[in-house]
């Protein structure tokens, strides 16, 4: 794939499937190209039994600068539609069909516009502490459409989002954090490194426990609390009839460590 329209790099390691941004001589600017392959990876990882987690990075020094905006410009200006439903591919951006998978994302560097807002779609993010961050389609005489209007509220509060999306500014690792958009700052070179860890750690879990960890809490989010709070108790009956469930209750009285299937 030639670099004017860059590739997404997708390697199984295990249960773990690692998805990377490859356009690294343009930081990662995303194009339709990308969108396509990213779109085929988040898909390959809902859909696979033999995936658990997902850790989303970028190739080279930077996370992404974001869109490539003279590649993406007569698409934006056509009515975009969400596909919802089973049958319709994974959204990276979990606007519509969302990966049921865990998603932990890397990112260092430049971390522009759609950098945030897939970083905001997954789960967890690691930040090398040279990232620096910024959601500035204001200033470009556009908005944000990737999630950033809702997730930067849901993240950080009305405040530091009003404060980040109004100015277009642009803010450090430290700040990310303390706004609850990362959830470790760790030292630049090491941030793939340390979501890896992470993702082996929720590896080692029951894997429909966990999937059902996330549908739980995106319930929630999205539906609200009593929704929310009815689906527990049907949920837990189908996990105790699970495989896992037996391995759970047999590891602990055996006092060995749980080896799950995801069944």
């Amino acid at each position: 794939m030639s670099d004017s329209e860059g590739s997404i790099s997708v390697e199984q390691r295990g249960h773990i499937l690692l998805i990377g941004l490859n356009r690294p001589a343009k930081y990662n600017g995303y194009t339709p190209t990308m969108a396509k392959q990213l779109v085929e990876a988040f898909t390959r990882l809902d859909e696979s039994n033999e995936l658990f987690v997902g850790v989303l990075f970028g190739h080279g020094d930077h996370f992404t600068a974001g869109l490539d905006l003279p590649k993406w410009t007569e698409r934006m200006q056509q009515e975009s539609t969400v596909e919802e439903g089973l049958e319709a591919p994974v959204d990276p951006m979990a606007l519509g069909r969302a990966c049921r998978k865990p998603i932990i994302t890397a990112v260092q560097g430049i971390t522009f516009t759609f950098g945030v807002e897939i970083a905001l779609a997954g789960d967890i993010v690691i930040a090398a502490d040279n990232c620096r961050f910024s959601q500035l389609e204001p200033a470009r005489g556009i908005h944000a459409t990737g999630g950033a209007t809702i997730r930067f509220v849901q993240r950080g509060g009305w405040g530091n989002a009003m404060y980040h999306l109004l100015t277009s500014d642009e803010f450090d690792a430290q700040e990310a954090y303390r706004i609850g958009f990362v959830q470790e700052v760790v030292p630049a070179g090491t941030q793939l490194e340390r979501a890896l860890e992470i993702a082996e750690l929720i590896a080692s879990q029951a894997p429909l426990a966990v999937q059902a960890t996330k549908a739980s809490s995106r319930r929630y989010v999205e539906e609200g609390f009593a929704i929310a709070v009815r689906e527990l108790g049907p949920t837990q009956q189908r996990l105790l009839a699970s495989e896992d469930a037996d391995e759970g209750v047999r590891s602990f009285i055996e006092r060995r460590k749980a080896v799950f299937k995801g069944a």
